[in-house]
């Protein structure tokens, strides 16, 4: 069975940027939701239970089943970008990127502030629900993308990219707080960042 990420901080602790209720009811209602929903999902296919949720996002195509498929496309695309989410955040934040990510970024986009441009234009410019990603492959480099839904760059059969930070701008993640002002939610996001986790994640991807 397939399991929540613990939070390592407080609902509170990340306010004012993102308030306690949104907190409560993103992780308490909505995750949850997705991750209950997943594992029914593969109680009628025991032939995947072993399979990592990447594994399982990867290989999409294989499954035959149109119902299994759709379930756990959704289902286990919110699981896995919400934990995502929920591990590089932290309260306060931590600064900017540093070490190797943080010369890639500069090589690749200019500067951290180029990058954080194009992570929120990507996910101010989502029609409707989705989210903004920072990907990286295994040859170190880093895309911005976005996708609708729970979709995720794990989903892409013609490309080997692995989020390394993902922005979620579903409406779930902020209205209770911002309304539909979204991209003041992803500048307050942005000051959440734990560049250490991402740097992290980062390196796990590179060979």
């Amino acid at each position: 069975m397939f399991k929540q990420i613990e939070l390592n901080y407080n609902f509170n602790a990340l306010e004012p940027h993102i308030d306690e209720l949104t907190m409560v009811t993103h992780y308490s209602k909505h995750h949850a939701a997705y991750t209950n929903n997943l594992n029914a999902a593969l109680e009628k296919a025991p032939e995947l239970s072993h399979s990592s949720i990447e594994d399982l996002l990867k290989s999409l195509a294989d499954i035959a089943d149109e119902a299994l498929r759709a379930a756990i496309r959704n289902n286990g695309g919110g699981y896995y970008n919400h934990n995502l989410y929920f591990a590089t955040l932290e309260p306060g934040g931590n600064s900017e990127p540093k070490g190797e990510l943080a010369d890639r970024i500069i090589e690749e986009f200019g500067d951290y502030s180029s990058l954080k441009e194009k992570l929120a234009a990507a996910g101010a410019t989502r029609f409707g629900s989705g989210w903004a990603w920072l990907s990286a492959n295994k040859k170190g480099d880093l895309k911005v993308s976005s996708s609708p839904n729970q979709d995720n760059p794990l989903m892409d059969q013609d490309e080997a990219w692995v989020p390394i930070l993902g922005i979620d701008v579903w409406e779930h993640a902020y209205y209770l707080k911002y309304k539909n002002l979204r991209a003041d939610y992803i500048k307050a996001f942005l000051e959440l960042v734990n560049w250490d986790v991402v740097s992290d994640n980062y390196n796990k991807v590179k060979e």
